[in-house]
This record gives structure tokens, sequence and C-alpha cells, in this order.
């Protein structure tokens, strides 16, 4: 499967996501985010498809400002609901 994607508006949330996730042990990575997705911000956190409900639970508990969450589709990306 292949992983998902957060995109941010800012660095500064993108880093505190970062912590968070780490925190709870969610196994991420950042990246740069990917050109096909319009975003405030250079950084993007990639993690696998089995956490999605983690993460979005811990992104509406913390109040993480984000752009959205996206997942690969043919030549770009997607963003989910």
């Amino acid at each position: 499967m292949d992983p998902l994607l957060i995109a941010f508006d800012s660095t500064q949330q993108a880093l505190r996501a970062e912590m968070l996730l780490e925190y709870a042990e969610v196994e991420i990575d950042i990246r740069p985010t990917p050109k096909e997705i319009t975003a405030g911000c250079a950084l993007s956190i990639e993690f696998p498809q089995e956490a999605l409900d983690q993460v979005r639970r811990i992104i509406l508990d913390e109040r993480v400002e984000i752009r959205g969450l996206f997942k690969p589709s043919g030549t770009g990306y997607e963003q989910l609901d």
C-alpha cells in the first residue's frame, strides 16, 4: 500500500504535527511537498495508510492546521475527504 501524505500551509504546523505524531509513535517521514500539491509549506509528512484514523484523530484533537490529506493516484495526488 502506498503511504499517505499530509500537506501544510505553514512550517510551524508541519513541525508541530511531526512532534505530535512521533510522540504517538506513528511511523512518519518528512519529505518535500510534491509540486502537484499546492501548499504554503515545502514540508509534508508521509505515513502508512494503516495509521490514517490515528493521524486524523491527532490532527483534530490537537487542532493542527493542514492543507489536506493526500493519496497517490496515477500521475499525481488526490485529496482525501
